[in-house]
């Protein structure tokens, strides 16, 4: 029997929901949320359709000692919710910086949950961050209300490719100082 690896990476619990490292059993729910195109067409990093594979080495790469993001799922079973809700990351820059990236299923849009795991993310700082930075798609107004509401300041247009599109995507980027 192969032990899973316990990931050093703490969890923040919130009273909906708790942000926790990753698990293999996350692969299903991961995957059918992820292989949604509308969540996909969102991202930078998720493609459309998944190919095989794919959530493995996605869950692979969160759980490796030698990792450059720190990835949780927003699991909500304590307040009845699933075992993963969305998906919230933060990507190591230099200088004491990261990057936010996040992504919630279909079925908690519209709740205040990405909103809710962006603040409760900020709030833990679990990096010890002198700064965060985060961007969305232009065509995601609704993601930038998240940054917004959670403090992050806007600093520019920009531009990034998106693998379920197959193209490049304007982009607003955003800062939190901390």
């Amino acid at each position: 029997m192969e032990m899973e690896k316990i990931t050093v990476q703490p969890a923040v619990e919130t009273d909906r929901f708790v942000l926790r490292p990753l698990r293999k059993s996350d692969m299903g729910l991961i995957e059918l949320h992820s292989g949604d195109v509308r969540v996909a067409r969102m991202t930078t990093s998720l493609p459309h359709p998944v190919p095989p594979g794919w959530t493995q080495a996605f869950v692979d790469r969160a759980l490796a000692d030698d990792r450059d993001e720190d990835v949780w799922a927003m699991d909500g079973t304590l307040s009845g919710g699933s075992e993963v809700m969305g998906i919230i990351s933060l990507a190591r820059m230099d200088r004491d910086q990261s990057e936010v990236g996040y992504w919630v299923a279909p079925p908690y849009w519209n709740t205040g949950l990405a909103s809710d795991a962006v603040q409760a993310l900020v709030e833990a700082n679990p990096l010890r961050n002198k700064t965060m930075f985060a961007s969305v798609f232009q065509d995601n107004p609704a993601s930038a209300r998240v940054l917004t509401h959670c403090g992050f300041e806007y600093l520019g247009d920009a531009e990034s490719f998106s693998l379920a599109r197959d193209t490049t995507v304007p982009t607003w980027t955003y800062l939190r100082k901390l």
